[in-house]
């Protein structure tokens, strides 16, 4: 893809606005979003995309009738629509004396309620490594881990992609520094954020088919996932995401890379990644 990525057309580096899962989907589905738009566009609202906004059910909790996604896949309707949290397992937590401490796949995601459509986008619950809890709408509480790290490299890009001008998401889950949190407050002064993504960009935001740990430590985890993508010459490829999580304040946040090395590439076979 020779287009140049958001941060880039836009002069503004908004770490995973710009750079995760829907830029890998734009090269996937050629959707168009609004990420880094000049300031004489005109905002997408939430109005009348079918997306209800953070006021409304806030206090909800259950599900409505499940959906299918693109591919045919369920994904659970919460009535709360920044997600139902899951009853949390810590015993079913891997250990890093575990054999599959870095490959195992958290508890619960295959199980009905386990990929959750927040705000359009369908993100991981588990019920072992979290998310344990809202708060203030931000899915919070993932346990330190792996598997942690997966579930919140998922929720907090896909969240964040589909609600580009969520500061409190942008400013609690993201490892920003203050002159991005600056920029980021200017591209929302001038309307160049929309608050929710339309349906026509969220419903491309569907669950990633695996993710892999590329390194990990207690202070910071390197997470892929991957997307599933076109086939070409009769192989199914998928767009793999690299994203760099840090653990902070007891909870995993997204640190926006610093490189300049493209952090979507293709892979044509899911041998060494975790299916979900």
């Amino acid at each position: 893809m020779s287009e140049k990525e958001p941060s880039e057309r836009g002069g503004v580096s908004f770490g995973v606005i710009a750079s995760a899962a829907v830029v890998a989907l734009i090269v996937v589905v050629g959707a168009v979003v609004y990420f880094g738009r000049d300031s004489s566009s005109s905002p997408s609202t939430a109005k009348g995309d079918g997306t209800p906004s953070t006021s409304m059910n806030a206090n909800a909790t259950g599900f409505a009738a499940p959906e299918v996604d693109l591919f045919g896949r369920r994904v659970d309707i919460p009535n709360n629509p920044a997600g139902q949290p899951l009853p949390q397992d810590p015993t079913k937590q891997k250990k890093s004396t575990d054999n599959d401490w870095l490959t195992a796949a958290p508890a619960g995601t295959a199980d009905p309620h386990g990929w959750q459509r927040v705000f359009g986008a369908s993100v991981p619950f588990s019920t072992s490594d979290g998310p344990a809890r809202l708060e203030d709408g931000l899915a919070v509480g993932y346990s330190h881990t792996p598997q942690g790290a997966a579930i919140a490299a998922a929720q907090i890009t896909y969240r964040l992609n589909a609600r580009p001008a969520d500061r409190e998401l942008y400013v609690r889950q993201v490892r920003v520094s203050a002159q991005e949190v600056s920029l980021y407050d200017q591209a929302l002064a001038d309307q160049r954020l929309p608050k929710q993504q339309p349906e026509r960009v969220t419903r491309y935001l569907v669950a990633p088919d695996a993710f892999q740990i590329e390194n990990y430590a207690d202070d910071m985890a390197i997470v892929r996932l991957a997307a599933r993508g076109p086939i070409v010459d009769n192989r199914q490829l998928w767009a793999a995401v690299r994203l760099i999580m840090v653990w902070d304040a007891g909870d995993w946040r997204l640190k926006p890379s610093e490189s300049k090395v493209p952090q979507t590439d293709y892979v044509d076979s899911l041998a060494g990644w975790t299916k979900w």
